[in-house]
């Protein structure tokens, strides 16, 4: 009888050894998984700016192209062709030339059944390479008269930091998605004509201050 009790609690005791084990090694196991990429793309274009682009001295054609990465976190690369005039306080100028944006942004939130609807937020570094030129620049003359300079075209440079808040929601059950999101933005470094603060740059906006806002509306495919 005493046999029969030692070998049941010998038995019950590797039992419990081995399941101890087995959930040891479970995270171990786990670690030693590899992430591995698996090749997924979104491809957008922004509509609002591009038919905005018809009624104003603004023409904005831009697009998109983003990744998921790893979980929730999403990269993105944007790329696009402004031109635009700015005519206001006795200037006179126009700037037209391209621009690209590389970043990355964070699913906040999701449809839990498919990860690429829902809430998003990021950021992203942004340039442009254009070309600028100002018929009239106001400056102050003789006796405290107005009078205005002009500037021939050059080619100038400016980058600026972008942060991104948006959402994407999928229309019905294809693979096409509405992406919307707003795009704050502060002007970090530009190069400057004859000290002239640029008062248009591609893909940042026409301003003339660092700060301005941005905004996008755009229809999206996913491969």
């Amino acid at each position: 009888m005493k046999t029969k009790q030692f070998f049941t609690f010998f038995f019950s005791v590797l039992s419990l050894f081995c399941l101890s084990q087995n959930k040891q090694t479970a995270p171990a196991k786990a670690e030693k998984e590899k992430w591995k990429y698996e090749p997924n793309f979104m491809v957008g274009f922004d509509l609002l700016n591009a038919g905005v682009s018809f009624f104003s001295d603004r023409k904005v054609y831009q697009g998109f192209i983003s990744s998921r990465i790893k979980g929730d976190i999403h990269a993105i690369a944007e790329a696009g062709f402004e031109s635009n005039i700015y005519t206001k306080n006795s200037y006179d100028g126009k700037a037209n030339g391209p621009f690209v944006k590389l970043g990355a942004f964070y699913m906040l939130a999701k449809d839990s059944e498919n990860p690429f609807n829902g809430f998003y937020a990021g950021g992203k570094l942004a340039g442009s390479f254009y070309t600028q030129e100002y018929m009239a620049v106001p400056v102050r003359g003789y006796g405290g008269s107005n009078s205005s300079v002009a500037f021939p075209a050059s080619t100038q440079s400016s980058f600026w930091l972008e942060g991104v808040l948006g959402g994407r929601v999928q229309l019905f059950e294809s693979n096409f998605y509405i992406d919307v999101n707003l795009q704050p933005k502060y002007l970090a470094y530009t190069t400057k004509q004859d000290d002239i603060q640029p008062m248009i740059v591609p893909g940042f906006g026409k301003s003339s201050s660092k700060f301005t806002m941005g905004f996008a509306w755009n229809i999206a495919y996913k491969f």
